[in-house]
């Protein structure tokens, strides 16, 4: 580690703001999984009369064509958001019970 001099005192660089952890992998799959298994539901029970001509390739074809970029764009980031708003009031709440335990 250097440090920097100037000709009043001895600057420490700081270290790097800590970056709050994302969900772990298997959490991010349940994320996943919560949005495609409703829109691929949804989609099948509205489009499956009009696509039951076609082709079961070309409809998994549509069908993927909407549902993906609805969860990708819209779904999963929203579950992503309130999965790191309840973590973090789920850590909010452990460090009350820890300050109150010390106290």
């Amino acid at each position: 580690m250097t440090t920097q001099t100037t000709s009043e005192a001895v600057v420490e660089p700081s270290a790097p703001a800590a970056r709050p952890q994302g969900p772990s992998v298997h959490m991010r799959a349940l994320i996943t999984w919560l949005a495609i298994f409703p829109l691929v539901s949804i989609g099948m029970l509205l489009l499956g009369p009009i696509m039951e001509p076609l082709h079961p390739v070309l409809r998994a074809l549509l069908l993927t064509a909407l549902v993906v970029p609805a969860a990708v764009y819209v779904v999963v980031p929203r579950l992503m958001a309130g999965h790191g708003a309840l973590s973090r009031r789920a850590v909010e709440r452990s460090a009350q019970r820890a300050a109150r335990k010390s106290a």
